[in-house]
């Protein structure tokens, strides 16, 4: 089995992104909501997108240009992105089966409309660059980490092949989510996320009585409610897109 596909190195690729999503929306959460930033035509200097969209279309134009979007791994919110400069890299074998599935759009709508009001408090602090700057630090991480779901179910599809062929065929969707769910495996992942949190959100500086910058509850609800949901919704899409005989 391809070296990507093993399930311990999946596990580390997923426990380095935990710390990442961590940072990131501890970042975000020292400002407020700044609701304006999503708002299309809000801002007359960048034209029709949001400010968000737009730093997040001039960031990934110029990562497109050093072949970050070549990589499987790796998923771009924008079509219109310029061709790398530096030359393509050869891969011996892609892991993954030929598919298009990218869910960047309803990541992008979730975290706008539903994990920033969440995690940051409401209003308008006018920390529009810093926070747009966060905003896109966390949803390149969480694309990727959401993402990497299509590895998982490639895994457990090649760990039993004959059993998800007959899901498949099917197309019996709930039966392929069980088969993909693992309440324990996930449990484990809450609780890591939430003693990650409580160590990397203390405000130390107030002494003996420290606070939390973002309480490790809302961090373990966000992924409950959404990074694992997203995840073992790419999963399933995966694997229903899989040839079966393939």
């Amino acid at each position: 089995m391809n070296e990507q596909l093993l399930l311990s190195n999946i596990r580390n690729v997923l426990i380095r992104l935990e710390e990442t999503i961590i940072f990131a929306l501890i970042e975000r959460a020292q400002f407020r909501h700044n609701e304006i930033i999503y708002r299309k035509g809000a801002f007359p200097n960048v034209g029709s997108r949001s400010l968000v969209g737009y730093l997040l279309h001039e960031t990934e134009a110029i990562h497109a240009k050093m072949r970050r979007y070549t990589s499987p791994d790796e998923h771009p919110f924008f079509s219109d992105l310029p061709e790398p400069i530096l030359p393509a890299l050869r891969y011996d074998e892609d892991p993954l089966h030929p598919n298009r599935i990218n869910l960047n759009d309803r990541i992008r709508m979730v975290y706008e409309q539903q994990i920033v009001p969440f995690v940051c408090t409401a209003g308008d602090d006018a920390q529009y660059g810093s926070s747009s700057v966060c905003d896109v630090a966390c949803l390149q991480a969480l694309s990727r980490r959401i993402h990497y779901g299509k590895f998982v179910a490639e895994s457990k599809f090649r760990a039993e092949p004959e059993r998800f062929r007959s899901l498949i065929v099917r197309r019996d969707t709930e039966a392929v989510m069980a088969a993909i769910t693992d309440a324990r495996v996930e449990q484990c992942v809450l609780e890591r996320v939430r003693l990650k949190a409580q160590t990397y959100g203390r405000d130390i500086s107030t002494g003996p009585e420290f606070r939390y910058r973002l309480h490790p509850e809302r961090v373990v609800e966000l992924y409950a409610s959404w990074i694992i949901p997203l995840t073992k919704e790419v999963e399933v899409a995966y694997l229903m897109d899989r040839v079966p005989g393939d």
